[in-house]
């Protein structure tokens, strides 16, 4: 009963955003469980609780560190064959997903959901199934996901944002922007929101509403500073900085989006590192350098390939088409964008409105224009983008 109150405890400090006080408490409901002192289904039940916990507020290290011991814990126990058995696999295969072992992540989710689905714990089958459909979705298995996903649902497990980031991947961005919309604004409790709101932000930038993804990376960075885990840092910082390149600031957007792959390769997460480099190589790319550029689209694309992630892959080998195109001009894709409604003769107000964009940005960009075509008004402008087939 004392490590029952210890452990729940902790959960509610946490909850309450006071980790580093939860964390010492679930820490030592743990010194109980680990040492051999406890009733078998009292030990399942903290191990189970203050793992989900961990994942539920990203803290991914100690997350590892409690699975592998409920791993073997499992392991030794064959009796426990029904829901911790089958719990335990869904946090096996959530490590080995974030590792980058997506065959094996897809054999653990199998059994878990094979495991979970009879009789024992309805509730976790769908948590399952939703993992499953993760490492689907990942891989670009596009069909099985989608039945996975609605699998997850009749069990009462939400499919979002897996099921959103799922119909972004198939160019259905305003389908995917209404699901997470939706579920983002139900989430009440904080964490909720906080395992929402990375999808949020790259649904909102593919759907050009730069406004909301400002908004969701701004709370993303609150509720990172609260809670204060490497995994929300490094989710902030690829928030930030998505954003920032979207504004049209590569060179700020550098600094934001260097320390979300520092941060993910710390907690050795391969695909949200690849991600990132992706992002890094477009930031290089508008500011000229290319040569980084192609180096961080090559170093992405060799991860991708060994994970199998087939989505991210696509999209590396169209950002290599765009940048094999010949641009005289030396402008980035939002100066062309910029001065393509220029050229329509629109005004920095209608600019900035049109691509969500701050009139003081707009304003940069057409300075940038200005000095790379060197002409000094915008019908120069706009005369040399016709002259030239920039249009």
């Amino acid at each position: 009963m004392v490590t029952l109150a210890i452990h729940l405890q902790g959960r509610s400090r946490i909850k309450q955003g006071w980790v580093e006080e939860g964390l010492a408490l679930l820490d030592e409901a743990m010194v109980s469980v680990v040492g051999g002192e406890l009733d078998p289904r009292v030990r399942g039940l903290v191990y189970c609780t203050v793992i989900d916990t961990c994942y539920e507020f990203y803290e991914l290290r100690r997350a590892r560190e409690w699975t592998n011991a409920l791993n073997l814990w499992c392991d030794e126990r064959p009796q426990f064959t029904g829901a911790y058995s089958g719990i335990c696999r869904v946090h096996r295969a959530e490590l080995l997903q974030l590792g980058g072992d997506w065959p094996h992540a897809i054999r653990e989710a199998e059994l878990a959901c094979d495991a979970l689905t009879k009789g024992f714990a309805e509730i976790a089958a769908g948590s399952a199934f939703y993992q499953l459909a993760e490492v689907r979705r990942l891989r670009g298995e596009t069909k099985e996901a989608t039945e996975l996903y609605q699998t997850a649902s009749r069990y009462g497990r939400d499919a979002q944002p897996g099921l959103a980031l799922l119909r972004l991947s198939q160019g259905k961005t305003d389908t995917a922007a209404a699901a997470i919309g939706r579920a983002l604004s139900e989430a009440a409790e904080v964490l909720d929101r906080a395992r929402l709101l990375p999808a949020y932000v790259e649904i909102m930038l593919a759907a050009e509403q730069l406004d909301e993804a400002r908004k969701g990376a701004g709370e993303l960075a609150e509720i990172a500073e609260r809670y204060d885990t490497t995994a929300l840092q490094a989710h902030a910082a690829h928030a930030r900085g998505a954003v920032q390149l979207a504004e049209g600031n590569p060179a700020v957007a550098l600094g934001a989006l260097r320390k979300a792959w520092s941060l993910w390769r710390d907690l050795d997460v391969p695909y949200e590192s690849a991600r990132i480099r992706i992002l890094v190589s477009q930031a290089c790319g508008e500011l000229g350098d290319d040569d980084t550029a192609a180096m961080e689209l090559d170093a992405a694309r060799h991860i991708l390939q060994t994970l199998g992630a087939a989505p991210e892959l696509a999209r590396i080998e169209a950002l290599s088409r765009k940048a094999a195109r010949p641009n005289a001009s030396g402008l980035t894709g939002r100066e062309l964008e910029v001065l393509r409604l220029v050229a329509s003769g629109k005004s920095n107000q209608a600019i900035a409105a049109e691509l969500f964009l701050s009139e003081k940005t707009v304003a940069r960009h057409l300075s940038n224009i200005f000095g790379k075509l060197n002409v000094s008004s915008r019908t120069a402008a706009a005369a040399h983008a016709f002259d030239n087939g920039l249009l």
